[in-house]
C-alpha cells in the first residue's frame, strides 16, 4: 500500500476511505490502514486507525466486528490514557453507546454481559464528568428490547430529565428514539409531532432524516395521511438506498410497499439488495428484514401469485410461497434466540405481529412505475354478490331489460348472462331476437351478421319496427367498419319503411328514433371521413330532434337521442369553424345527459368542450369542462381514459401555477396509465409531468425518483426528444439541489448531447453551461472548464453576450484550481471585461445598454475579488500589495459603473464599496476605508429598515468603521 509513509499520509488515507461507500471494501481498507499505522510506531496513529476501523464497521453490515477494535482501544486507554488526544478521548467515550446497541443486536451476547457493560458505561461517564443522559438512553434501549416496559418508562423519563452534554446523541437521533417510544405506546400523532423537526430539516445527521422517514411510514398510513406517506417513501428510500448499514430502515420501505398494494415495487427493492438476505453481521436487522420479506411474500400468495418467481437468497431460484416459508422460519429462529437470551417473549411477539399485518390501503399510487400485482378493480362499481342460488332466466331477463331501458353500463354483461342461461332452456323468438341483438352490440365490426339475424327474429316475432331498427344498426356498423358507401345504400330502405310504419301508428317513437339516429350517424361519418354532406347530415339530425324533442320525459332512451343529436349539431358547427357555437351545443348535450342521470355519457362532450376552450385560449373553461368530465365519468371511465383526463387537467391546472394540485392529477394519471397497461407510453409522459410539478414545489428527492422512473420509458420516437431532454434537465436540477453534483452533470451533459442536434441552440448552450456548473461543484475543474468553453462558443455564436461573459468569469475562477493558475484566471476575467465593453459600445437599445452595464459592473466586481483571492498568504508583501491595489482598481471601476445605473443598482454599488473598503483597510488606509463605510451609510439614509440587504450593508459598514473610531 504505497503512500503511507507518515502520520499525515495515514490521516489523508483514512479521510479518503471515510468518503467511500459503506460496505466490505471500505472495511477491508480500514483493516489495511490499521496495519500500516502499526508500522509507524506512533501510539496516536494506532488509536486513530482503530477508531476509523470501528466507525466503518459500525456503518456497515459487519457491525459484529467492531467489538475487537473497541476492546483494544479501551485497553490502551486504561494502560496509557496520555496517548489519547482530546478528540480521541471524546471518541472513545462516544462509542460506548455503539457497544451497548451493538451487543443488543447480537443474540449470542448474554444479557448479563450487556447489563454489566451498561454499568461500566455509567461508571466511566461519571469519572469523565459526563451527564447520565446517554447512559439512561442506552438503558431505555435495553429495557425496551427485552420488553421490560416499566423499566423502559423510568429510563425514558430519566433520559429526558438529564442534562444534554457532548456525550448525548444528536437532536435528530434522540428525537427518533423518543418518537419510537410513542409509536410503541400506540401514540402515532405524538410520534410524528416529535419527529417533525427532523422531517422538516431542522435537525439532521449521517442517519437522519433517513430512519425517521422510514419509521414514519406506518403511522402516516394508519392515520390516513397517504400523501405524506408517499412523499416520505420516495424521499426516504432515496436516502437509504446507497447506505449498506441501513437494512432496518430499508425493511420499513419494503413493509410500506407490502401494505399499500405496491407489491411489485417491494420485489424491486428486494432485488436491489440480495446481500440483505444473508449478511449476518447484525442479526437484529436481518430478522426485521426477513420478517417483512415474509409479509410481502404472504401478500403475493394471497393474490394468487404464490408460484411467481421472486428475488431471494443467492444460490437457487425462489417462488413467493417458498420464500415466505423460508423467511418466516429464519426470522422466527432469530427471534427465538433473542428471546432465549432476554428471558422474555417480547421480540418474538412483536415479530409475529409485524408478519401478520393486513394491507392499510388497496393501492397507494407512488408516481414511479409499478406493475399491478393484484387484478385491477372493475371499471364500474361491481354488481352485488350473487346469492347462493343463481337467479333464473326470468329474473336475468328482467334485469337485462331494465339495464338496457335505462342505458346502464352493465347492460351488455347482463344480456350475456341471459344468453348463457338461455342455452339450457327453451325461449321464445322475441327473447332470442333480443339476445342476438345485444350480442351484436358487443361484437363491433363482427356484429353485422348478428344484427341481420336479430332483424329476422324480430320480424318472425311480429315486431316489424324493431326488425327495421336492427337492420339500421347493421348499416351503421358497416360505416364504422369503413364500408361507408354500403352503409349509405343500406340505410335508405329501413329509413323509408320506418317512416311509413310510424305514419300508420304501426311502430313506436323508440324504434323510429333508433333508425333516424343510425341514419344520422352514418351521414355524420361521411362528413368526418369525406368532408362532404354537411347539409344532409344536419337535416337528418334536425329530423331526429323534431321527432324526439319534448317527448323524452322519463324515457331516458329518447332523452339520450336528443342529447346525442345536439352533440352532432355541435360537431357540424365545429366542422364549419364555429367553435363557440360548437362548445355551447356540446354543453347542452352534456347537461341533458346529466339531467337524465346518465352522467357517464357526458364525459366525451365535456372533453370536446375542453379541447375547444383550449383552442380559443380559455383555460378556465377548459379546466371546468375537464373537472366535469372526471366528475361525471366517475368509475365508469376506462383506466386509459381516466389517465388522459387527469393528465389534461394536470397541464391546465399547472398552467395557472397550481403546482401542488397539478402534481396530484399527474400522479393519478400515472396510476391509471399503469392500470391500463400503458406504463411505457402514457404513464411515462405522466411521470415526466409529475416530476416537473414536484420540482416546482421544491420536492427535489421525490421529483428525482419520479423523473428517473420516467426516463426508463421515455423514448424520442414515442414522446419526442424534447420530452427526453426536459426530463434530463429537470432531473439534473433536482440532483444539483440534492448535492449530487456529479450525477447532475451527467444528466445535463446527456441532455445537451441530444439538444446539440437541434436547429435552435439555446437549450444546448444552457445545458452545457449548467453541466459545467455541476462539474465545478463536483470537484472536476478541468472538465468544468471544458464545458464552460463549449457553452461560451455557443453563446458567442448566438450573440448572447451576457452568458458568454458569465462563462468566461466562471472559467476564470476555475483557473485558480487548474494548471492555468492566477495568470490564466486574470486573462479570462480581462477577456470578460473586454467582451462587455465591446458589446456596450455597439448597443443601440437603451434598455440593452443598461443590462450590459450591469453585467460590466458585476464583471469588474468579480475581477476585483479574484485578484484579491488569487495571491497566496505566504507571498511576499510586495506581491500581496500589488494584487490588492489591482483589486481595488477593479472595485473602483465597478462602483463607477453601478453608480451610473442609479437606484436600481444601489445594493450592487454598496456591496462593491464595502469590498473596496476592506481592501483599503488591508492596504493600511483606515481613513479611506472609513470614508467608503460612511458613503454606504449615507446611501441608506431613510431606507426601509425591514430590508434585509439594507440591514446587512449597514452592519458591515459599521464593522468597517470600528477600527477607525477606536
Amino acid at each position: 500500500m504505497a503512500g503511507i509513509t507518515d502520520f499525515d499520509s495515514l490521516r489523508r488515507a483514512m479521510a479518503e476511505n471515510s468518503e467511500e461507500p459503506e460496505g466490505p471494501a471500505r472495511n477491508a481498507r480500514a483493516e489495511q490502514l490499521l496495519a500500516e499505522a502499526e508500522k509507524l510506531n506512533i501510539p496516536l496513529a494506532v488509536i486513530e486507525a482503530l477508531g476509523h476501523q470501528l466507525k466503518v464497521y459500525n456503518y456497515s453490515s459487519e457491525k459484529d466486528k467492531m467489538f475487537v477494535p473497541f476492546a483494544r482501544l479501551l485497553r490502551m486507554w486504561d494502560e496509557r490514557p496520555g496517548d489519547f488526544d482530546e478528540y480521541e478521548t471524546h471518541s472513545l467515550h462516544w462509542v460506548f453507546k455503539w457497544m451497548t446497541a451493538g451487543m443488543l443486536d447480537q443474540p449470542h451476547v448474554p444479557l448479563a454481559s450487556i447489563e454489566k457493560w451498561l454499568g461500566e458505561m455509567e461508571h466511566r461517564y461519571r469519572l469523565a464528568g459526563h451527564s447520565e443522559r446517554a447512559v439512561r438512553s442506552a438503558e431505555f434501549s435495553v429495557a425496551g428490547h427485552i420488553g421490560d416496559l416499566p423499566r423502559a418508562e423510568r429510563a425514558y423519563a430519566a433520559w429526558l430529565a438529564a442534562d444534554r452534554d457532548r456525550m448525548a446523541d444528536c437532536h435528530a437521533c434522540e428525537l427518533h428514539g423518543q418518537g419510537g417510544w410513542q409509536l410503541r405506546s400506540g401514540r402515532d400523532e405524538e410520534a410524528l409531532e416529535l419527529w417533525r423537526p427532523v422531517l422538516e430539516g431542522e435537525y439532521s445527521c449521517a442517519h437522519e432524516p433517513h430512519t425517521v422517514l422510514a419509521s414514519s411510514l406506518l403511522p402516516l398510513l394508519r392515520l390516513g395521511r397517504f400523501d405524506e406517506a408517499r412523499a416520505h417513501h420516495l424521499r426516504g428510500f432515496r436516502l437509504v438506498r446507497p447506505m449498506e448499514s441501513m437494512r432496518g430502515a430499508y425493511a420499513d420501505h419494503v413493509e410500506f410497499c407490502a401494505l399499500t398494494g405496491n407489491e411489485a415495487r417491494g420485489l424491486e427493492l428486494l432485488a436491489e439488495r440480495p446481500a440483505y438476505f444473508t449478511d449476518t453481521g447484525q442479526p437484529r436487522s436481518r430478522m426485521d428484514f426477513l420478517a417483512v420479506v415474509a409479509l410481502l411474500m404472504d401478500r403475493l400468495t394471497e393474490l394468487g401469485l404464490g408460484g411467481q418467481r421472486v428475488p431471494g437468497p443467492a444460490g437457487r431460484t425462489w417462488t413467493a410461497g417458498e420464500l415466505a416459508a423460508h423467511a418466516r422460519g429464519e426470522a422466527l429462529e432469530l427471534a427465538a434466540r433473542f428471546d432465549a437470551r432476554n428471558g422474555t417473549s417480547s421480540v418474538g411477539d412483536r415479530l409475529r405481529e409485524r408478519m401478520a399485518q393486513r394491507p392499510l390501503t388497496d393501492r397507494l399510487p407512488l408516481g414511479v412505475r409499478a406493475v399491478r400485482t393484484a387484478p385491477a378493480g372493475p371499471v364500474a362499481p361491481a354488481a352485488p354478490a350473487a346469492p347462493a342460488a343463481p337467479p333464473g332466466l326470468p329474473a336475468l331477463l328482467a334485469e337485462a331489460r331494465r339495464l338496457s331501458d335505462t342505458l346502464q353500463p352493465h347492460a351488455l354483461e347482463a344480456w350475456a348472462a341471459v344468453a348463457r342461461a338461455a342455452e339450457e332452456t327453451e325461449v321464445d323468438t322475441y327473447v332470442r331476437a333480443e339476445i342476438t341483438d345485444h350480442t351484436a352490440m358487443g361484437r363491433g365490426p363482427e356484429g353485422v351478421a348478428l344484427f341481420e339475424r336479430a332483424a329476422e327474429l324480430y320480424a318472425e316475432a311480429g315486431d316489424e319496427g324493431e326488425a327495421i331498427a336492427a337492420r339500421a344498426r347493421a348499416a351503421y356498423v358497416r360505416a364504422l367498419s369503413g364500408e361507408l358507401d354500403e352503409a349509405l345504400a343500406g340505410i335508405d330502405e329501413p329509413y323509408d319503411r320506418i317512416l311509413a310504419l310510424y305514419a300508420q301508428d304501426a311502430t313506436g317513437v323508440r324504434q323510429t328514433a333508433s333508425v333516424l339516429m343510425s341514419r344520422a350517424r352514418i351521414l355524420m361519418r361521411r362528413v368526418h371521413e369525406r368532408s362532404t354532406g354537411s347539409a344532409a347530415a344536419e337535416r337528418a339530425v334536425r329530423e331526429l330532434l323534431a321527432l324526439v324533442g319534448g317527448r323524452g320525459g322519463t324515457d331516458v332512451r329518447l332523452v339520450s337521442r336528443a342529447a346525442e343529436g345536439r352533440a352532432m349539431l355541435a360537431e357540424l358547427a365545429e366542422h364549419a369553424g364555429d367553435g363557440e357555437r360548437a362548445a355551447e351545443l356540446f354543453r347542452q348535450a352534456s347537461a341533458q345527459f346529466v339531467g337524465a342521470e346518465l352522467p357517464w355519457f357526458a364525459v366525451e362532450y365535456e372533453v370536446r368542450v375542453a379541447a375547444l376552450a383550449h383552442e380559443q385560449g380559455d383555460p378556465a373553461e377548459a379546466e371546468r369542462a375537464l373537472r366535469s368530465a372526471l366528475e361525471h365519468g366517475g368509475p365508469y371511465v376506462e383506466p386509459v381514459g381516466r389517465a388522459q383526463l387527469h393528465l389534461q387537467l394536470a397541464e391546465v391546472v399547472g398552467g395557472r401555477g397550481a403546482a401542488a394540485e397539478a402534481a396530484d392529477h399527474a400522479l393519478q394519471a400515472a396510476h391509471w396509465a399503469d392500470e391500463a397497461g400503458e406504463s411505457g407510453t402514457l404513464g411515462a409522459w405522466a411521470r415526466h409531468q409529475l416530476g416537473g410539478f414536484l420540482l416546482r414545489q421544491g420536492r427535489f428527492a421525490e421529483a428525482a425518483e419520479v423523473l428517473e422512473s420516467a426516463l426508463a420509458d421515455l423514448r424520442a420516437e414515442t414522446h419526442g426528444d424534447g420530452a427526453v431532454v426536459q426530463t434530463q434537465w429537470w432531473l439534473g436540477d433536482c440532483l444539483s439541489e440534492l448535492g449530487e453534483h456529479h450525477a447532475a452533470a451527467e444528466r445535463r451533459l446527456q441532455a445537451a448531447e441530444i439538444a446539440r442536434h437541434w436547429h435552435e441552440q439555446h437549450d444546448h448552450a444552457t445545458l452545457a453551461h449548467l453541466a459545467a456548473e455541476s462539474l465545478g461543484n463536483a470537484g472536476l475543474p478541468a472538465e468544468a472548464d471544458q464545458a464552460y468553453r463549449r457553452a461560451g462558443e455557443l453563446w458567442r455564436a448566438m450573440g448572447n453576450v451576457h452568458f458568454l461573459v458569465r462563462s468566461l468569469r466562471a472559467r476564470a475562477w476555475l483557473a485558480l484550481r487548474t494548471e492555468a493558475g492566477p495568470a490564466g484566471a486574470r486573462q479570462l476575467m480581462a477577456d470578460a471585461v473586454r467582451e462587455c465593453r465591446q458589446a456596450l459600445e455597439s448597443a443601440g437599445d437603451p434598455a440593452a445598454a443598461e443590462r450590459l452595464a450591469g453585467e460590466l459592473g458585476q464583471t469588474h466586481r468579480q475581477f476585483g475579488d479574484l485578484l484579491a483571492r488569487s495571491v497566496s498568504e505566504d507571498a511576499e508583501d510586495a506581491a500581496i500589495q500589488e494584487a490588492f491595489e489591482a483589486a481595488l482598481t477593479e472595485m473602483t471601476e465597478a462602483i463607477s459603473v453601478f453608480a451610473g445605473l442609479g437606484a436600481d443598482a444601489l445594493h450592487s454599488r454598496t456591496g462593491a464599496e464595502l469590498a473596496a473598503g476592506w481592501l483599503e483597510a488591508d492596504l493600511s488606509r483606515p481613513a479611506d476605508a472609513a470614508a467608503r463605510a460612511r458613503a454606504v451609510l449615507a446611501a441608506y439614509e431613510g431606507a426601509d429598515p425591514a430590508d434585509e440587504t439594507v440591514r446587512a450593508r449597514q452592519a458591515e459598514a459599521r464593522q468597517l468603521l470600528e477600527p477607525t473610531e477606536q
